[in-house]
């Protein structure tokens, strides 16, 4: 039930994200731009809601930082790499990268500090902490919304570009001109749409419901534990749609739109997703905070830093995406052995 039900999940997400890409093209950019980030990670917060009604808090918080590296170092690393075979070096726009880079460094902190607390404390009560991850997790959600002003409204010229991979005007021309032509003539059903993306939400709801029910048994069964089962492999099956855009676009040389893909979903994930199901646990009785394992605070540092690091200068080649990749297997083998959490709950 596990296994068929993470299977069901792939393609609803797929799906989910096709039909917010086509009812975006008709709202406009500031509507569509709200949906993308309303439903960007849909599958994963229906996920974790599910999980955390279950009592599963530390699958749901494993969750978090699993999402955040696997799109750093497993999405961004797919795409550098598949696309730096086929395109040698390809160029985005570094400014972006810079305002990007210091977002996810500012999550890093965020969910970092907690845990600091709770460590260099004297027996620090639950319920302080809750408060305190109650009060980070509104100011994480405030800047969340100023990124979306920065990006849909202050400079919105920013980002307003085609990821044109460091082609020469006149290819660039003819490439806008090809776009534009092709935009004219593809008009989106939005009432088809607005329904497949309802239909589909629905579905990943009783999916969940089915993977959350079938986790504990599974996971005993498979030998997994829940600090590598919420890292891992809940957060491939849902950026599962995700990773397939983001590598798919870098292959055709749109390396802007692949790591605003990658490193969008990382922020929603930190400055949303997190804070909104902090919000939800303390509404639905079910207490979550930002005390998290020491092993994933160190794992997304070294996420943060490394991807920072190679994004930053606004060009990609393959290497730099074999070395993303081999971050994230060295994490994901050292989260499979890592003994701390046996059960789930």
């Amino acid at each position: 039930m596990f296994v068929a039900a993470g299977l069901s999940i792939l393609p609803l997400a797929g799906w989910m994200g096709t039909a917010t890409e086509e009812i975006a093209s008709v709202a406009g950019s500031l509507w569509g731009g709200l949906l993308n980030a309303t439903f960007g990670n849909a599958t994963e917060l229906i996920v974790a809601v599910f999980a955390l009604r279950a009592g599963l808090v530390d699958v749901v918080k494993a969750s978090i930082t699993g999402s955040m590296i696997g799109n750093l170092l497993l999405v961004m690393g797919l795409a550098m790499f598949l696309g730096g075979l086929r395109h040698k070096e390809q160029t985005f726009q570094p400014t972006i990268a810079r305002v990007n880079a210091s977002a996810m460094t500012l999550a890093a902190i965020a969910i970092l500090v907690p845990t600091a607390v709770d460590t260099t404390s004297d027996g620090l009560a639950l319920e302080v902490m809750q408060h305190l991850s109650v009060a980070v997790a509104l100011v994480l959600i405030g800047v969340y919304a100023m990124t979306l002003l920065f990006s849909m409204r202050t400079h919105s010229y920013l980002y307003d570009l085609k990821g044109d991979g460091g082609r020469d005007s006149r290819e660039r021309s003819e490439v806008e001109s090809a776009e534009t032509e092709e935009e004219d003539s593809h008009t989106a059903n939005v009432g088809l749409w607005i329904g497949v993306l309802l239909a589909c939400t629905i579905a990943v709801a009783i999916e969940s419901e089915l993977l959350v029910s079938s986790l504990e048994a599974a996971t005993a069964q498979l030998g997994l534990t829940a600090l590598f089962t919420g890292v891992i492999v809940l957060p491939i099956i849902g950026n599962a749609a995700e990773h397939a855009t983001a590598v798919s676009v870098a292959m055709k040389n749109k390396m802007e739109l692949s790591i605003s893909v990658a490193v969008g979903s990382t922020l929603q994930i930190a400055l949303f997703v997190g804070p909104v199901l902090v919000l939800l646990g303390q509404w639905m009785g079910q207490p979550m905070n930002l005390d998290f394992n020491p092993f994933e605070l160190v794992a997304v540092a070294v996420a943060v830093a490394i991807a920072n690091s190679i994004s930053t200068d606004g060009r990609s080649n393959w290497l730099e995406g074999i070395l993303l990749l081999a971050t994230y297997a060295v994490l994901g083998i050292s989260f499979y052995f890592h003994p701390v959490i046996e059960g789930i709950g």
